[in-house]
């Protein structure tokens, strides 16, 4: 089960992450996403602390979004990841795309 809150907090934008972004979840979730990309200088930051499995189709959610802020002037931001977590983005390498807090 997943479930996505957003939220504005000051000037970022703020999606919480809750569950398994996993490939049955990663279609919502897309759909749920699409406010991020109307950031247009905020930042963005991708709340994983509820977050406990990401699969490689969650993984290309949160690259698509990253790919469309850059040009934007806006920073993605990735905060509460457990050590499950950041071990799948070290070994995919995307440890070193994105910023994290």
């Amino acid at each position: 089960m997943m479930k996505t809150t957003f939220k504005e907090e000051g000037k970022d934008l703020v999606m919480y992450f809750e569950g398994r972004l996993d490939t049955s979840a990663a279609a919502q979730t897309e759909r749920e996403m699409q406010v991020l990309y109307n950031c247009d200088g905020h930042d963005v930051i991708l709340d994983c602390t509820q977050l406990e499995y990401i699969s490689s189709s969650g993984l290309r959610l949160f690259l698509s979004l990253l790919k469309a802020a850059k040009p934007k002037g806006s920073h993605v931001y990735i905060t509460g990841m457990n050590d499950n977590l950041r071990q799948v983005f070290a070994m995919t390498g995307f440890t070193n795309l994105f910023e994290f807090k």
